[in-house]
């Protein structure tokens, strides 16, 4: 006689829901069958494990609120797997999809996110807790996003070093701009309109440009530590790109501004309309050219919990 073959072990629904970040299926089972809460699949994890695993914030939210309710017992959230692993060894683990933000630099950082997230809704004693091979989850987060936080650092370089040439060139044209200034417009009265828009811009545009200069060198000379793509080296990205994208603005007016004393004689009445119109123009093709990985990237670094988005995702 042959012995038999042990069963494949088949998943429940509101297993593979909660994996899948079904919510809809999760809330009905749970409210219609309570004791489903203690479904494990065959490496003994429950729903909340398989949540934080597979990354699902709208699923893990939707438990915690079932717990303020006392729908399910808080106990499963302090369960481990076979491995001994908790769920903040599962939430330390690098995500097998990419998330929905731009730029390497912010794939760590929503990785960061999950993991504090995670960690805060777990109670303090909890968080030491070793697994079966005797590490703790943060050592499991450094060993899995050791790529990660290399491909992060590289992103930031290339992007900075980019805008860092640029930004330059732009201190060195705006300090000659506001340094010098052209007979036509020392011919005109100090109170005039376009006069203020010339000086004012002029300024506007070198300090810009100067601070976006600064925050560039700033991230090129950071260690790209696990630690610094929580805040700092995001919001330094996004101060420099700010000032930047400023003083690319501020520049364009004053060119125009300066061309309009050169060619107000013979545009006579057309001068202010021709050059509103030009500034108008490119205003409008930059912002559709830059202001959307902008905006993604404001709303990747300020958005407090990670989430998925199944339908596209940005370009890294």
């Amino acid at each position: 006689m042959t012995e038999k073959e042990p069963k494949e072990h088949i998943d429940t629904p509101i297993l593979i829901a909660a994996k899948n970040g079904i919510t809809e299926l999760v809330e009905k089972t749970l409210k219609s069958f309570p004791v489903a809460m203690y479904d494990l699949d065959q490496h003994k994890m429950n729903i909340v494990l398989l949540a934080v695993e597979h990354k699902q914030p709208h699923v893990y939210e939707l438990l915690l609120s079932l717990k303020k309710k006392n729908v399910i017992k808080e106990s499963i959230f302090f369960e481990v797997d076979s491995q001994g692993n908790s769920a903040l060894h599962l939430a330390a683990k690098k995500a097998n999809f990419i998330w929905p933000v731009p730029g390497a630099a912010s794939q760590m950082q929503w990785e960061i996110k999950w993991f504090e997230y995670i960690k805060e809704s777990l109670r303090v004693r909890f968080l030491l807790l070793p697994n079966k091979k005797g590490k703790t989850p943060e050592e499991v987060f450094t060993e899995e996003h050791v790529d990660v936080v290399k491909e992060g650092g590289q992103w930031l370089s290339n992007t900075s070093n980019a805008c860092l040439v640029v930004a330059g060139l732009f201190v060195t044209v705006t300090f000659t701009m506001s340094s010098t200034v052209p007979d036509s417009v020392k011919q005109v009265n100090k109170d005039n309109k376009a006069s203020k828009i010339l000086a004012g811009s002029s300024f506007v545009s070198f300090c810009a440009s100067l601070i976006a200069v600064v925050m560039f060198l700033t991230i090129l000379t950071s260690g790209y530590r696990e630690q610094d793509f929580r805040y700092s080296l995001l919001r330094k990205l996004l101060l420099g790109l700010t000032a930047f994208h400023v003083s690319i603005a501020s520049t364009l007016i004053c060119f125009c501004s300066g061309h309009f004393f050169i060619f107000k004689g013979e545009l006579k009445s057309a001068a202010s309309s021709s050059y509103l119109v030009v500034c108008l123009l490119l205003i409008t093709f930059f912002a559709f050219a830059q202001l959307p990985l902008y905006v993604h990237l404001l709303w990747a670094t300020f958005k407090k919990v990670p989430q998925r988005n199944y339908g596209f995702s940005f370009p890294r």
